[in-house]
């Protein structure tokens, strides 16, 4: 039991965050912007707290799936602690245009933060290191084609139609994302799989049994409703921090974004430092997809409940930084190998997202 509770500390450590928070109630937020916002960046280590363990529960069962079902596992959910922490948010945040400005945010720290800086520390440690290239083209082409049709084209769309155009991208994501899932776990599971030479060396390992799944299975859920319940106040502390600090529109989408991605970050790195790229391109653009091709139609869906649109078309210097951050990912991962260059390039596109949102572009 002692090693249980000291596994499981960082759990532990968001419940107890969620305990004070509650109990702390209104106070957090009624003695100025100074408390809101240490309250808000206590809330969101906690709320990362938690989703570090959500996502060791769902490696836990990656692992024991195998690929390219383990890797479905961890980037679905990330996608859901996502998707928790922006609904409870946008409950608090009117902004028309957060779900769009987290999804372009997700993207760029997905693709350009993630596999960037995987790339260039797994370049430095092993030089050049390898994966399967048909992955890489998979994914980018399904990205570039569910940002098209999601984010680009409905700038071109009358305003007394979008629920028409709503409708339309939920059943295209529904069908883009079946598809895709088919692919992935079907007859082409292979593109997103790599024989590592290491693999053959290593027994097999044996079946896990079904207790220790269920435990992973229900830990992975609890650290769910904990997140839900910590993003509840932290998005009301968030709310009156900014009334007071002078922070860049796009804040509170970085800050959902981070808290999705966080897990993410510490797998792909441990992945690219014992080089296994695969892993690392699986996950970071794995992640990318999942979250346009599922948040996407999520959002659509509420916008039609509630009868208030979303503002879903990115600005030009969003679309252009999409562009370009696809176009660079499609020529650096097309012979199958990464290196140090190529992850310095991502991450210097990371950078300059980055630099923009502090502009406030």
């Amino acid at each position: 039991m002692q090693a249980l509770l000291k596994q499981e500390k960082l759990l532990l450590l968001a419940v107890v965050a969620v305990v004070i928070a509650y109990a702390a109630g209104d106070r957090l937020t009624v003695h100025g912007a100074i408390t809101a916002a240490v309250a808000t960046a206590l809330l969101v280590i906690a709320i990362i707290c938690a989703s570090q363990r959500v996502a060791f529960h769902a490696e836990q069962l990656a692992h024991r799936l195998g690929d390219p079902y383990g890797t479905m596992v961890l980037t679905l959910s990330a996608v859901l602690v996502e998707v928790v922490v922006l609904g409870i948010v946008m409950s608090h945040d009117t902004s028309p245009t957060l779900v769009r400005d987290t999804i372009y945010a997700a993207v760029m720290l997905d693709i350009n933060g993630i596999l960037g800086l995987a790339a260039l520390m797994g370049g430095i440690k092993h030089g050049e290191q390898s994966y399967n290239d048909d992955s890489g083209r998979v994914y980018t082409v399904m990205i570039l084609t569910a940002m098209a049709i999601s984010m680009i084209v409905p700038e071109f769309v009358p305003r007394d139609r979008w629920h028409l155009y709503s409708g339309f991208t939920i059943f295209i994501m529904i069908m883009l994302y079946a598809v895709f899932l088919r692919m992935q776990t079907g007859p082409h599971s292979y593109f997103f799989s790599y024989a590592y030479p290491e693999k053959r060396r290593r027994a097999a390992t044996p079946p896990s049994r079904g207790p220790d799944t269920l435990w992973s299975v229900g830990l992975l859920v609890v650290g769910v409703v904990i997140i839900g319940a910590l993003s509840e106040v932290m998005a009301q502390s968030l709310n009156v921090s900014l009334e007071h600090v002078d922070v860049p529109p796009a804040f509170p989408a970085l800050v959902v974004a981070l808290i999705s991605a966080s897990p993410e970050i510490l797998t792909a790195l441990r992945a690219a430092l014992a080089n296994r790229m695969q892993s690392v391109v699986n996950i970071a653009l794995g992640a990318s997809l999942s979250t346009v091709i599922l948040t996407v139609p999520l959002m659509e869906a509420l916008a039609l409940y509630t009868g208030q649109p979303f503002e879903m078309a990115m600005t030009p210097i969003q679309t252009m930084m999409v562009l370009v951050t696809l176009v660079v990912t499609a020529i650096n991962l097309n012979d199958g190998q990464t290196n140090a260059i190529e992850g310095m390039t991502h991450f210097a596109l990371f950078a300059t997202f980055l630099m923009l949102s502090a502009l406030g572009l």
